[in-house]
């Protein structure tokens, strides 16, 4: 299902240089009116950055951290857009932040993902955005939960924001990765399936956790479409009080941003349109045949659980399961697919097999207990 917002285009309130990629830059925090003149003033040097971001308010995980310069920071940020001409974004986690920006005439807001998180305080700043006329860009939650993320992007909305952007920041992983957050790139397309006209920015700073992947996954966001990066850039990123292994310098941020290739939407060669069409038959031909040899599978699977179910076996075989994962991986690897896909292919298909045989068993209990509460009242009634 797709919805459609009732949102100004991004290209009317931000005119980014680029006018598919909207970028924004700057450090993590507002640490003092030096680093932060310093660092507008080289990434301002750029003809490709379209706003500078800075965190005025840091909350940390745990207490005893630098935490953001405050309202002095606001300050600062207006000095150096009034001195470089360069638009200002600032992070609200509440009202008062939403105030305090007002006051300082902030350029665009952007809410954090913890914010995200909690409907509470996206309600609490939806009412003090009310009657307001600013960009608000909104990053996803902490975890791959796309309601609450939409739930934030309407809130807001509800509000009367019009000039509206999600931003793509990654997902908190549960197993260790050599990123910091988890791109699951999935349900990014999800919400850009479900709103056509939400422009969506990757943060690859928050996805990396390190400057030595930015560049990579702000590719990878551009290739899938994606309108624009929020990158973070330190005058002196060894130096910084926050974040500082994810922050490159202004002349590397100009290096990342003059190698991206901006990929093309639209098709305009006849030729290749029609062979596209072509090679799309066919895999749409081809996914039909496994749409079939998936319910002839799961068929078989039903079969099975009667079997077990008649002889009193357990639905999840894990000595089978285990050797059906091992030859179907060696079996890939043959069409030179990854180890990786296939097993999570098999283990979605296993976990739908499962659920296939215990609902199968839990109908065949269910009607032999009927027949013997009927055999049973018939032979009270003898």
């Amino acid at each position: 299902m797709m919805d459609k917002l009732d949102i100004i285009p991004m290209k009317a309130w931000a005119s980014p240089r680029n006018e598919n990629c909207l970028i924004i830059a700057g450090p993590c925090s507002a640490e003092t009116r030096d680093q932060v003149f310093q660092t507008a003033k080289e990434i301002q040097k750029s003809d490709r950055v379209d706003f500078f971001r800075a965190g005025v308010w840091k909350p940390r995980t745990r207490p005893g951290g630098f935490e953001g310069a405050g309202i002095e920071a606001l300050e600062w940020l207006k000095e150096a857009r009034a001195e470089t001409g360069i638009k200002i974004a600032v992070e609200a986690a509440n009202s008062r932040h939403v105030e305090q920006c007002l006051k300082y005439d902030v350029d665009v807001l952007w809410i954090g993902t913890r914010t995200t998180a909690n409907p509470f305080s996206i309600q609490e700043i939806a009412d003090a955005l009310k009657g307001v006329d600013i960009p608000v860009l909104i990053k996803n939650p902490m975890n791959p939960d796309l309601p609450l993320w939409i739930g934030a992007i309407e809130r807001i909305h509800k509000a009367g924001i019009r000039k509206l952007a999600a931003i793509h920041r990654g997902f908190f992983p549960f197993e260790r990765t050599h990123l910091r957050n988890i791109p699951k790139w999935e349900v990014v397309i999800e919400l850009k399936s479900r709103f056509h006209n939400l422009p969506i920015i990757c943060d690859p700073s928050h996805i990396c956790g390190n400057s030595a992947y930015v560049e990579k996954i702000a590719q990878k966001a551009l290739d899938i479409n994606l309108n624009g990066l929020m990158i973070e850039s330190h005058i002196k990123p060894e130096k910084a009080l926050s974040d500082s292994a994810q922050q490159v310098t202004p002349d590397h941020l100009e290096s990342i941003l003059a190698n991206l290739k901006h990929r093309v939407v639209e098709i305009e060669d006849s030729k290749f349109k029609d062979a596209l069409t072509d090679f799309r038959g066919q895999i749409d031909d081809i996914d039909y045949q496994m749409t079939e040899l998936m319910g002839e599978r799961m068929d078989l699977v039903r079969q099975i659980a009667r079997e077990k179910w008649k002889r009193n076996i357990s639905v999840l075989q894990l000595k089978h399961w285990e050797n059906m994962q091992k030859t179907r991986i060696e079996h890939a690897r043959e069409r030179e697919l990854s180890d990786t896909f296939i097993k999570k292919i098999f283990q979605l298909v296993h976990k739908e097999s499962i659920s296939i045989q215990t609902d199968v068993m839990h109908i065949l209990n269910k009607e032999k207990q009927e027949k013997k509460d009927t055999d049973d009242g018939d032979s009270d009634q003898a």
